[in-house]
This record gives C-alpha cells, structure tokens and sequence, in this order.
C-alpha cells in the first residue's frame, strides 16, 4: 500500500452545486450533518490503508484547506499524510488546471518524489463506501496498465457518465464519454446478470466511477502529451494501446453532481434503512473533532430525523430533516424536509443583544419558522415567523438575492439573513 499514491480530485467551480460552492470549494461542501464530501474519498483510502493523498484543487480553497489540517493529522511514526495541491504558477506552468487529466500533469513534479508504483484517482463528490485494496488486487492479478472502476446504471444516469463496453476477461474495449439522452447506445447494454439483483428491470450499463487505477509508467505515458481530461480523452486514448480493465462494483454509488443530487443523498440518510449507512464501524467516515457538546432536545418531537452535535432544539417539529452542528432551533418552529448544514460558530450574548438592537436575527431557526423542502447553508439567520416552501409560490429556478432556487430546491446560501415575517 505504501507504493500507491492516493489522488483525490476536487473538481472545478463546481457550477452544479452553486450557490453551495459560492465561498468554498465542492470538497468542502457540508454533508450529512457533520461532513464535508472530501471526507469521503479519503474515508475510504484510510480505511483500505491508503495513507499518502493528495487533494487537488484551485477554486476557493480556504474552507477546503482548514478543514484538511484540522481533521487529518497522522503521528509522526508513519509516513502518511494529506496534503492539498492548489493550482500554482511555475517556470514550467502559469495557467489554471484545464481538466482532470491536466491537474496531475501539472503536479507530477510533487507526485514523483513519493516514488509511486501505481495511482489511484478519485473523485471528490461522491457518496459510496469501497475496499480499495481489492480494487487495487485486482488491477495487479489481472495485469492491466489501467483499471476503471464502474457500476452499472440506468440509461437516464448513463447519459451523463462515462459509459463502456468489456469482454468476458474485463478487458474494455470500448469508452464513451457522456453520451447524452438521445445517443443510441444499446450496443452498451449489459448481461442481466450483472445487474438484476441490483436493479432487476430495464436496460443498464456499465458507467465509470471516476475512480482509476493507473501503473505509475501508464500513468507518464499517458500524460505525455496535452491531453487534459480523463474521461473525454485520455481513458479513450488508451483503451487503443493498453491494457485497461473494468472493476465492476456493486454497492452503492451516488454522484453529488447537482443540488438535486445532494439533496436527496442527505434526505436518504433520514431514512429507517438508508442506502449508505454511515453507522459501520468497520469502516466508518472520519470527518473533524470538534468536541460539542451533546445535542439538547426541550420538549420537541423529531421524526426520521439527523441532528449533529451541538444543536439546541426547542419546542420545535422536525420530520424528514437533517439538522447540522450547533443549529439553534427557536420554539414553534417547524422543518419538513430539510437540509440545514448549521453553523461555524455560537453566538454569545453580547452578539445577541447587538443583533436585536440592530433588528437582526440570531443565527439559527427563529421562533415560530415554518421551513419545508430547502436548503440552509451555514451560518443563515432565519427570522421569526419565516415561511418557507410552505406557501406553494415557488418561482422558476433562479438568484432572488437572498435565495436561490436551483432544480426547484430552495437555497438559503451562506450568512444569509432573513428578516422576521419572510415569506419565500
């Protein structure tokens, strides 16, 4: 394992997941209550012994920084680490990353002193749980320059993902990436029975993960050149001169591409028997320490429910919903079907007495708040007597200056304020 270096790949702007990523990198996007999407990916290298990771990134990095040196500190006794990689001006180069491909290009200079036999690439928002050691066996048994690791899909997802063809050995032999509604790719489609105990009816494909083994020489031969992205050009390239096999995995995998997607991924945690169940203490998903108090709960009634650590809730309704680290939830306030990611800090008293002397609300719920269906990122001051969602005058999707509505969700972004009585 040790001869393996670990690339977690933290994407562009993150236009998708806008306004979400409008002070933060998609990486750090706030999920489930507690974590952060990059926590992920490197969650599942640490728990298949993957110690030596890089995270590569350019868009609004701060956020995504703190939280790295904050959460994951190895003892000095090993040789681990992770470390992000920001876009950096050299002799050698003086322009953004233009793709994924370009990325590692870029920083082979920092890649090539940990002397890596093989790298494994990762993507850094998505939702799954994998032993990446098998992964990596498997590369190594079969004898393949590059490994992909995909799932099968339904034809509605496939048209947004890299989509290929194998033989009976795993051997691909053919890649397409991102096909679209409209393609014809039936000649993609799969056996059943690589797909029916998972999806049992219709039409599936094999999908790319975005998750890549590469030997280290493949991986130069590759990159030597101006290609600059993995699934558009690079995969397809070499399919035609190396050997690259396909690593079928079938657990479950979410793609956190849109607000739509995050959405619901974060709802689904809600439920009796969730799809990724963050309670495996075999593998579990690290994330910071921040040493909050429990959560206090004054005569209040959650249902199928998340709340962090650090929440004060009162008096309040929650159903469907999950409630982010230090949220303070006001009396009679009620939330049905929403994503409230909490906040950085607690206010103290003498904040409070300046907000209410300048008519500003708390950061938090405030009394009496009605919320359904939305988003609230960190941070936001909701008034009392807000109503959201609940009044079914919802606009076309778009910036309303203190929301958004995006994929028919509404965002409340970052420190926004809303004052009492706000109807959206």
């Amino acid at each position: 394992m040790s001869e393996v270096l670990s690339i977690v790949l933290g994407g562009g702007k993150g236009t998708r997941l806008f306004p979400l990523t409008q002070a933060r990198a998609k990486p750090a996007v706030p999920f489930g209550g507690k974590y952060r999407l990059v926590d992920i990916p490197i969650s599942n290298c640490i728990n298949s012994n993957l110690r030596q990771i890089y995270i590569l990134t350019q868009f609004n990095s701060a956020s995504l920084h703190l939280h790295i040196g904050q959460t994951y500190v190895f003892d000095t006794f090993t040789n681990g680490f992770v470390e992000i990689l920001a876009a950096e001006q050299t002799f050698e180069h003086s322009g953004w990353y233009e793709g994924t491909a370009d990325a590692v290009r870029k920083n082979f200079p920092h890649f090539r002193t940990q002397n890596p036999s093989y790298y494994l690439i990762l993507s850094g928002d998505q939702l799954y749980r994998m032993n990446l050691k098998d992964l990596l066996q498997k590369h190594i048994d079969s004898g393949a320059a590059i490994t992909i690791a995909c799932t099968t899909v339904s034809r509605e997802d496939a048209s947004a993902l890299g989509i290929l063809k194998a033989d009976k050995n795993n051997r691909i032999t053919e890649f397409m990436e991102k096909p679209g509604p409209v393609k014809d790719i039936s000649d993609f489609k799969v056996p059943a029975e690589l797909h029916a105990a998972k999806n049992p009816k219709g039409d599936y494909f094999l999908g790319s993960m975005g998750i890549y083994v590469f030997n280290a020489k493949a991986m130069e031969d590759s990159l030597a050149n101006e290609l600059t992205d993995f699934g558009k050009e690079v995969i397809p390239s070499a399919i035609n001169s190396l050997k690259v096999n396909a690593y079928v995995f079938d657990g479950y995998w979410e793609d956190i591409g849109t607000i739509r997607n995050f959405y619901e991924c974060n709802l689904q945690l809600t439920s009796l028997t969730p799809p990724f169940d963050f309670y495996d203490e075999l593998m579990p998903i690290y994330t910071q320490i921040r040493s909050l108090p429990p959560s206090k709960m004054n005569f209040s009634n959650m249902n199928q429910s998340i709340a962090a650590e650090g929440c004060i809730i009162t008096n309040a309704n929650i159903t469907n919903s999950i409630v982010g680290v230090r949220t303070i939830i006001e009396s009679g306030s009620s939330l049905n079907g929403v994503v409230c990611m909490g906040a950085d800090f607690y206010e103290s008293e003498v904040q409070k007495q300046q907000n209410a002397e300048a008519r500003v609300p708390n950061v938090g719920i405030g009394r009496g708040a009605i919320i359904k269906g939305a988003i609230i990122d960190k941070n936001a001051c909701i008034g009392e007597g807000c109503r959201i969602g609940v009044d079914d005058i919802r606009r076309t999707d778009g910036n309303y200056g203190h929301y958004y509505i995006v994929d028919g969700i509404i965002v409340i972004p970052k420190n926004a304020v809303l004052y009492p009585g706000t109807v959206i």
